[in-house]
């Protein structure tokens, strides 16, 4: 089974924007790990083009808040449908289980020790600065993290979050996680 673990970051804020709306905003780079692979890679706005086959070849995606988040702006300059591949939202999953959103950063440091490098407002601030490479490594890191987490909780079946200065812990149910086929075929867009 073939999954990526993925994360996007952007040019703009929802302020810049004037919307809530992912879709709104433009993409800076998106950063994947490829279990096919078991590589790291990145690409720009104008590589999304490499990007599409590999996605429309996976099994699974997973990523951090992004059926809310990623996957629609994702999305926004797909020719097909992403959502039709299988996904793990981590973030979801969490709060099926306690009833509220948890930052990344906070399982991570609860769970592996490990924290984000930065934060979305700070790569916008790069994408203005012209730091392309930031935003690159910037934006691995959490891929990373957002991987050490699925692992984590796949081998485990549970993640740690802080609560009142205590770690918590949050019991996951992980049998169905990249293992069931998707649930409708894939529309194929642009990987031809």
């Amino acid at each position: 089974m073939r999954t990526i673990v993925f994360d996007i970051e952007t040019q703009n804020t929802f302020d810049e924007v004037g919307s809530s709306d992912p879709v709104d905003l433009d993409i800076s780079c998106v950063c994947i790990w490829d279990s096919g692979t078991d590589e790291y890679t990145s690409y720009e706005l104008h590589e999304l083009h490499k990007l599409w086959p590999i996605l429309e070849s996976s099994d699974c995606l997973v990523g951090y808040n992004s059926l809310h988040f990623d996957l629609p702006l994702l999305n926004k300059y797909y020719l097909g449908d992403l959502s039709l591949i299988k996904h793990v939202d981590l973030m979801r999953e969490i709060q099926e289980v306690i009833g509220r959103r948890i930052k990344l950063d906070d399982i991570a440091s609860s769970t592996l020790g490990t924290k984000k490098s930065a934060d979305g407002l700070q790569a916008v601030l790069w994408w203005k600065q012209g730091k392309i490479e930031d935003i690159i490594k910037y934006c691995i890191q959490d891929v990373k993290v957002t991987k050490g987490v699925y692992d984590h909780a796949l081998d485990k079946g549970f993640l740690y979050y802080p609560n009142q200065g205590k770690k918590e812990e949050i019991k996951l149910d992980t049998k169905k996680w990249c293992t069931m086929e998707s649930e409708g075929g894939l529309t194929m867009g642009l990987g031809l």
